[in-house]
């Protein structure tokens, strides 16, 4: 009897089950309304980036035209690139070209505006907001389409230069010596982005190092290479990376300037042009799949290297 009080009083081994539902709907009351928040950008996330990512990795070891099912080839794309594709190393070199002169032009043209106006300027949040404006603007197809009537043989760059300076220009974005630097240009004229933030980074350095350093008898140009530079380097870094990804990602201009081609003889070949060129020109889905890992691997590995060489010369308050 004494047993089978004693069992009798023991915690029913069920009690645990019976009190999880209760400690779940708790948990629900909690986080509940944080998850239906996050729910358009969940749906976002997996349905609309990991997924499509996802899959195109799976096509791009696979032949695929959109119209068949996808074929698996394996590694057959990825070699093909390597060895047999003699326009994947045009668009490489174009790509990288056009980000090695536009990232540092524009980082340098953003840099000096915005020493500029830290100096004072009355109307300075008017200037500021036109100045960014061309960054709002300049991806558009209506800006493309302004830049090929600007640079065309007879466009207004063309009638500036005889008017003013008697010399007859080419026509820039129909010669291949020139063309590429026209969409350079271009870019560097959208350096309100930057700009923006490099003078947030300017009215952060504290202007009693300025004062002692005047005391010192340093001239502005030592400030700027011992003072400005040093503590802008974080955001020098930040803009660096974010307008290199950008330069990697162009497509617009190129696309609307040679009417899709890449032309003149592949010199505004952008990479992600080639990509829709074999995406939505010539079906090969497969093929521009594995394009698009290609260069998720080189903005992945630019960004990596970046960021272990920041702290070699990236300077923070530690």
């Amino acid at each position: 009897m004494s047993i089978h009080t004693e069992v009798a009083g023991l915690p029913s081994a069920k009690a645990p089950a019976a009190a999880a539902p209760g400690a779940a709907r708790r948990s629900w009351a909690r986080n509940g309304p944080a998850y239906l928040f996050l729910l358009p950008w969940l749906i976002g996330f997996f349905g609309l980036t990991l997924g499509p990512a996802l899959a195109s990795l799976y096509l791009s070891f696979t032949d695929y035209d959109l119209i068949r099912s996808p074929n698996w080839v394996g590694a057959a794309n990825y070699v093909r690139i390597a060895t047999a594709d003699p326009k994947f190393a045009s668009a490489m070199s174009v790509t990288f070209l056009y980000v090695a002169l536009s990232v540092p032009l524009k980082l340098g043209f953003a840099l000096l505006v915005a020493l500029a106006f830290n100096r004072g300027l009355k109307g300075l949040p008017v200037y500021r907001a036109i100045f960014y404006l061309p960054s709002l603007l300049g991806s558009s197809v209506a800006i493309a389409v302004l830049w090929r009537q600007l640079f065309a043989s007879d466009g207004l760059v063309n009638m500036a230069l005889w008017q003013f300076f008697g010399i007859e220009g080419p026509s820039w974005i129909s010669n291949p010596d020139y063309s590429l630097y026209t969409l350079v240009v271009l870019a560097v004229w959208q350096f309100g982005s930057p700009m923006i933030i490099f003078l947030a980074g300017l009215r952060q350095i504290p202007t009693d190092m300025y004062e002692a350093a005047e005391i010192d008898g340093a001239s502005k140009t030592r400030q700027f290479f011992r003072i400005t530079l040093p503590l802008l380097t974080p955001v020098i870094f930040f803009n660096a990376v974010i307008q290199t990804i950008d330069a990697f990602k162009a497509f617009t201009p190129a696309f609307i300037i040679s009417e899709g081609t890449g032309g003149p003889i592949n010199s505004t070949l952008f990479y992600t042009l080639y990509l829709y060129q074999e995406a939505f020109g010539f079906l090969r889905m497969g093929y521009a799949s594995a394009l698009a890992w290609i260069l998720v691997v080189i903005v992945a590995a630019f960004t990596a290297f970046s960021f272990l060489s920041a702290r070699y010369w990236v300077h923070y308050d530690d």
